[in-house]
Formats: structure tokens, sequence, C-alpha cells
């Protein structure tokens, strides 16, 4: 079917002005993503420095997840009611202030507040950014969420080795400080480039078979789609949580922490090359993932990422000793970890429509908090049975059920959901066979 007599965007829609926004969220979004993911280079600093035992230093964390996730759909309403720049530029404010209150705690308690505040200003950041991208990019969700997020997930490569190495030399409190103020300044300007596109702008794609209705929150929490989609949500989610919070602790467990590996050409501890190699690979997965699912359908390429993550997971428990095994391992499961953030966010503005994603996708998100509960747990786990390797499969299995899910229960589902929601693009919606087609349909 050709669609050249039907383009996706307006004549006077400037590709230049879309992918502005993209970029700029990508900035935003890398600004923020040491919140997240450089946490687990502190933990161990804060252990030595004042004695405390990791689980309740990951508490913090939890807390962090929690707040960034549970906040989200009120933040939604937010972003509808004021736009991207003021929410973003709230959330930068907030985002910078949390690593200036972790540079002079003291106790339990100040970590556990910066980490509140922290998750409120990396919710209003993550969730405006991926919101925009959703709407800037019907004909391309998969990929324009993914490139957005990547961001989140990639941001941290370029500042992890010097983030350890600050606090190798200057201490965690300094490193703190400087980095959470530099990250603060960086978001809010960014932010003042942000705008959401006017109605004329953009419009449903004609190549993805999705829903004529933009459902309201209230709509879409009564389908059976919706709960599909957040029970897969906590299931791969938790193991990937698991794996950033807990990285370094694994990595020490196991052995490898301080092991040194060479790659010819330099030669560096196994951890930091392992979060920066990670960082890479997350960022990656998510414009990869995202893409490959505009082309194939979200379900196929779940149970691809899924399958892939499970596996990779019960790798590591059985050969993450072996320093290079850690390294490579680590980067496959955070490959195949990271686009779960482009997969279902898509797949939310696919099936429910963008006119109240913001809230639809900040209930959906909160998956995320439901899947940091486990993070603590995990420590619990691994001082009972003595071995990461029992946490490792138990969150494999997570993830293994998850791809199961995808195709067997997800994909009829989602063929219904559509076929009820009514199609922007009918012919799409069934194959030449008769049987289920088209991006929603069969993927």
């Amino acid at each position: 079917m050709s669609h050249a007599s039907n383009p996706a965007l307006r004549p006077n829609v400037s590709e230049r002005k879309r992918w502005t926004q993209i970029v700029v969220g990508v900035v935003c979004m890398v600004a923020t993503a040491n919140i997240q993911y450089a946490w687990t280079l502190f933990v161990p600093e804060i252990q030595s420095t004042f004695g405390w035992d990791r689980a309740s230093i990951q508490i913090a964390f939890t807390i962090f997840v929690l707040v960034q996730t549970w906040l989200t759909p009120i933040e939604g309403y937010f972003i509808d009611k004021y736009g991207p720049r003021a929410m973003v530029a709230f959330g930068a404010v907030f985002m910078g202030l949390s690593w200036v209150i972790n540079s002079q705690a003291t106790s339990l308690t100040g970590f556990y507040i910066g980490a509140a505040v922290g998750g409120i200003g990396v919710g209003c950041i993550y969730a405006t950014c991926i919101n925009n991208a959703l709407k800037w990019f019907p004909d391309r969700r998969g990929l324009a969420v993914g490139l957005t997020a990547g961001g989140y997930g990639m941001g941290s490569a370029a500042t992890i080795l010097p983030i350890a190495s600050m606090i190798g030399t200057s201490g965690f409190q300094a490193t703190f400080l400087f980095f959470g103020i530099l990250q603060g300044i960086l978001a809010f300007i960014a932010a003042m480039f942000l705008r959401a596109p006017s109605k004329d702008e953009v419009r449903v794609s004609d190549k993805l078979a999705q829903s004529r209705r933009d459902y309201t929150l209230t709509e879409a929490l009564r389908t059976k789609l919706f709960w599909l989609m957040f029970f897969m949500f906590i299931c791969v989610v938790t193991g990937g949580m698991m794996a950033v919070a807990q990285l370094g602790v694994i990595a020490q467990d196991l052995g490898v922490k301080n092991y040194s590996v060479n790659l010819y050409f330099f030669t560096m501890a196994a951890l930091p090359l392992a979060l920066m190699l990670d960082r890479i690979m997350n960022g990656i997965s998510r414009p990869l993932f995202g893409w490959i699912s505009d082309n194939i359908g979200r379900e196929k390429t779940m149970v691809i990422a899924f399958t892939l993550e499970g596996f990779g997971i019960i790798a590591l428990g059985y050969w993450g000793h072996n320093p290079y095994a850690f390294l490579i391992l680590s980067g496959v499961v955070f490959l195949a970890w990271g686009e779960v953030y482009s997969l279902f966010s898509a797949l939310a503005g696919d099936a429910f429509g963008t006119k109240h994603i913001g809230k639809i996708y900040g209930v959906l998100y909160c998956a995320k908090g439901i899947g940091a509960l486990f993070v603590p747990v995990g420590n619990l786990l691994m001082e009972w049975t003595g071995t990461w390797a029992t946490v490792l499969y138990t969150v494999a299995c997570m993830d293994l059920l998850a791809a199961f899910l995808a195709i067997v229960a997800l994909r009829p589902v989602l063929a219904e959901h559509v076929r009820r929601s009514g199609v922007t693009n009918p012919t799409t919606l069934d194959g030449p066979d008769g049987k289920p087609g088209g991006v929603l349909a069969n993927a």
C-alpha cells in the first residue's frame, strides 16, 4: 500500500522543528540521568563513611524511584495544564537540589529527603520529555520515544568516569555538590527551548494501526489491555531496576569490582568499565528497539528483548565471577532492558491516543515504582541465601514470563482492543490472508 498521497505530517510542518524538540528533550534527559544511574557509585562510599548497612542505604534509591514514578500521573496533569517548558524548569531546580542535599546529609533521613526531592525533579523532566516526543511523532513513536528515553539511559555514560574519579579524589560529598549544580543548570537552560505541538502540526500516522479514540484515564483503566501491560511492565522492570541499584554491590560480592580488565588499548577496573558500557548499551537499546517495533510491531519486539534479558541475567548469575564475562553480560542485560521504556510508552500512545497520554502513561509508569520495592528485597534475599545467583534467577524468570505473555496474551488482547476502538488505517489491521496484521494487531 502506498502512503505517498496521505502523509503522516501536514505540509506546513517543519521536520527541523520536530527534531529540535527531540534534541532538546535528549539534552534534558542526559542532564537528569546521573540521579539514578550514578547512585551505585556512591553507595560503598556512604557505607564506609557512616557504617550503615546496605539495605538501609538502598532505601534511598527505593524512595527516589517511588516518588519519581508514583507522582507521574499528577505530573501528567500539570504537563497538560502548564506545558513542557514550565514543568522541565521546575524539575531541573528540584533535580539539582537533590544532590546538594545529599552533599550535606549526615543521616539516613537526609539521604531519604534528597532522594524524594530528586524523584520529584526527575519525574517532572522524564514524564514531560516522553510526553512531548509522543505528541510530536505519532508516525514514529517507537523511534522518537526511544531516542528521548535513550538520553536518560545513556546520559551518564560520559560522566561515570569523572564522577568515579572525583569521588576518589575529592570525596562523595563534593561530587554530589558539583554535579548536582551542573546538571540542574543544564536542564533548566534546555527547558527554555521546549514546546508542545499545536493541533495543526501533527496528526495520527497512516502507517500504523492506531486507535481513533483518545481515551481518558478512567476509560483506559477499565480495559484489560492496560492491566496486562501494567503487569508485564512490572515483570520486566524489576530485574533492570535491581541491576541498576545493585551492580556495584553485585560486582563486589562476585569479587570482580576492583579487578583490572585489560582491553589492549587501556586497562580499567571492571565495575567503572561495566557501568560505562551499560550506560551506552542502555542508551542504544531504547531507540534501537523502538525503531524495530515501528517496523515489526511492539509485541514481537517485546518477545525478542525480554527473552534476551532473561537469558542474559541467568548467564550473569552463572558466569559473573569472571570479570570479562561480567563486563559483557552486564552489557547484554542493559541492552535488553533499556527498551522497556520506549516500547510501553509507544504502545500506550498507539492504543489510547495522545490527548490524555500524560495521565495514562503516568499511571502505567507506576509499575517502575512497584519494581523498585523489590530492590531492598533483593538485598535481603541475597543475605538469606548467601548468593546473588538466587536473586538473578528469580528476576530472569519474571522476564521470561513477560516474553511469554507478550505473544500469548498481549497480541490477541491488543488486536481486539484496536478493533473495538477503531483504527486510523483499517487496511493495515488485516493482512492479505485475513489474519491480524499491522504494527498493533500482528506485532
